[in-house]
């Protein structure tokens, strides 16, 4: 683990959300990137936001349930108005 003040910390978590959509200038990710390579927080902070909005724009995958498990799964879940929608 790198020791350093972490005095650009909260400028570049400011700037995450442009840094990832790459709507920032160069020279500035230039920056960002030579601080993340010297701040093992600020990686996590990078890494994890990454990882949520890919688990976000994932596609769901529904699994295939036999009709009569999905039907008892759905009571124990008190869930049986989503068993069969309304028009």
């Amino acid at each position: 683990m790198t020791d350093h003040a972490h005095t650009n910390c909260e400028q570049l978590l400011g700037s995450l959300s442009e840094y990832i959509d790459g709507e920032l200038p160069q020279k500035l990710c230039e920056e960002i990137e030579k601080h993340l390579a010297g701040c093992d927080d600020c990686r996590v902070v990078l890494n994890t936001t990454k990882r949520t909005i890919d688990l976000v724009h994932a596609p769901i995958e529904m699994p295939d349930l036999p009709d009569d498990v999905r039907e008892r799964l759905f009571k124990r879940l008190n869930l049986n108005d989503y068993l069969n929608p309304k028009p």
